[in-house]
């Protein structure tokens, strides 16, 4: 019997390794650091709206054109299973409203509605596809990080059934959507809010993060409207997340206390965008941005590093396209976003001029032609890459405002680290500025290569959004 059990033993062990789920291949990659976020650029990708197919397959044969635009992360909307229970449709009515079979499954609902957090969608592929997408974006160089959706769940989430305890409730017991301080609704119906107060939730949330840092080797992730999740459960959460690996956190807020004691990496400059859309739409002049600078001085330590963006899912789909919202002064607040102290990001379809407002609830595709905007983001990538005069992380270059006689439309600033400098210089307005610089030099237009000489007190004349990024 002994000699039959010694022979069987073997034939057992290697059954069971057979039955495990394969362990991702990890490519060696030097963990993410603070000085990979000084010259990064972020990228969002949208994978149900980046190619016909909308799987991870498709996103991933394009990471090694990203390379090229300087992108060194990667974050990928959410990848969960979505719910099906009261999954939205464009408009904002259930799915389940709509009559037309056909038409119903054509209602994919929200990214945000997360049935599972331990799963992929079965619409973008498979665990194993995601672990490609991964390896291959470690391959080149670059870091994923995953969306993570903390503050609510889809409707038929397990936890719905298991442990109710985790939601929010009314006062008649019933699980609730997520709601505003008055008590009345924010707008998602589609979700369940959870309930931070309950230390089983908390336990389970940091559990399931951790599954994708260990077992799947993920960089990090960016935490849908971390703002409202008590502050008290990143302080407890992410030291426990850090611990297990280094990261890179992206919280979707723009509060302070969130950046602080090396809670999240960096945050969003909501209100930076919110003005560069104001300034291009004649609302508003330079002066706002001076104000902005200012507030953010304010407001922020030294090491904070802001997310700089002219669009991004949101905009795109709920406030317009990049073009719909800025116009002409579309590449002038691109570069304007690379050239400012933070981290720009590209948003999925940016890069091939994609001007029209892609659906959010189902299919849809971004284009896939180069125009005006990819060798625009070539070069500023590059330029943000190698010139440490636009360094923007927890060692930023300074930024110094530069005045003119016409401060009201001329926008100029420089930026400067160790011996590197650069400047900024545009008119961001819709008319003719004539202005006299107050300060001189012999630069070259980092872009196109062509020689500007600026004299102090000498007049010069912009065209409408015209800008440059000049260096000596």
């Amino acid at each position: 019997m002994k000699k039959l059990l010694f022979l069987f033993v073997p034939i057992i062990l290697f059954s069971c390794q057979e039955n495990k789920p394969k362990k991702p291949v990890i490519n060696e990659l030097p963990p993410i650091s603070d000085a990979v976020l000084e010259t990064a650029v972020i990228y969002e990708a949208n994978i149900r709206q980046y190619s016909v197919a909308g799987t991870f397959n498709e996103f991933t044969k394009d990471i090694p054109k990203l390379k090229k635009l300087g992108v060194k992360i990667i974050w990928v909307m959410p990848i969960f299973p979505i719910s099906k229970t009261k999954r939205k449709a464009t408009g904002g009515d259930f799915a389940s409203l709509i009559k037309d079979p056909e038409e119903r499954k054509k209602a994919l609902g929200s990214y945000y509605a997360v049935s599972d957090f331990t799963k992929v969608n079965p619409e973008f592929g498979t665990i194993e596809d995601f672990r490609t997408l991964l390896n291959t974006a470690h391959q080149n160089g670059m870091y994923v990080i995953l969306d993570w959706v903390p503050n609510h769940t889809g409707w038929n989430h397990i936890w719905l059934k298991t442990n109710p305890e985790f939601y929010t409730k009314n006062t008649q017991g019933e699980i609730t959507e997520p709601l505003k301080a008055d008590g009345s609704p924010v707008g998602w119906a589609d979700v369940a809010d959870l309930n931070y107060d309950n230390k089983g939730l908390r336990k389970e949330m940091v559990k399931e993060m951790n599954y994708w840092l260990t077992q799947e080797d993920v960089d990090g992730f960016r935490c849908d409207v971390a703002g409202s999740v008590p502050t008290d459960f990143w302080q407890e959460a992410i030291p426990q997340l850090r611990a297990k690996k280094d990261i890179f956190m992206l919280a979707e807020a723009w509060e302070p206390a969130l950046l602080k004691d090396h809670l999240f990496d960096m945050a969003y400059s909501w209100d930076t965008h919110h003005k560069m859309n104001a300034m291009a739409q004649g609302k508003e002049n330079v002066k706002a941005w001076d104000n902005r600078m200012t507030q953010i001085d304010t407001l922020y330590e030294k090491d904070d590093i802001l997310m700089n963006f002219i669009t991004n899912h949101d905009e795109n789909s709920w406030n317009g396209s990049v073009k719909e919202r800025m116009g002409n002064a579309s590449e002038a607040m691109l570069a304007l976003s690379y050239a400012a102290p933070g981290m720009p990001l590209i948003y999925s379809g940016q890069e091939y001029d994609l001007n029209k407002r892609l659906l959010f609830f189902e299919k849809d595709t971004i284009p896939k032609t180069k125009g005006k905007v990819w060798p625009l983001l070539a070069k500023l990538g590059a330029l943000k890459a190698n010139n440490k005069a636009l360094n923007g992380g927890k060692k930023a270059a300074l930024y110094t405002r530069l005045k003119t006689s016409n401060n009201e439309s001329i926008l100029a600033f420089l930026r400067k680290k160790d011996t590197e400098e650069l400047i900024y210089m545009a008119n961001l307005s819709s008319n003719i500025a004539v202005f006299k610089p107050e300060f001189s030099g012999v630069f070259t237009d980092a872009l196109t290569g062509s020689k500007v000489v600026l004299k102090r007190k000498k007049e010069k004349r912009f065209a409408p959004w015209e800008y440059h990024i000049l260096i000596k």
